[in-house]
């Protein structure tokens, strides 16, 4: 059975109005990503031993885009 290129990753935590879901990368070794997010990015990291079809990232912390 072929893996799909890309998972839907849960988002837990972070802003109210922040996106819920993710797609990203099939990639098991992704351990952060960042959502881009009402002018800024909103960080979030790789919850340990979430699956690889449906991983979950907590939210850590929020940066502004350098202008």
């Amino acid at each position: 059975m072929d893996r799909p290129e890309h998972v839907e990753a849960q988002l837990v935590g972070g802003p109210s109005d922040a996106p819920a879901t993710a797609t990203i990368g099939r990639h098991d070794e992704i351990d952060r990503i960042k959502i881009i997010h009402l002018g800024g990015y909103e960080h979030f990291e790789r919850e340990a031993g979430t699956d690889t079809t449906a991983p979950v990232y907590r939210w850590t912390m929020r940066t502004k885009i350098a202008e």
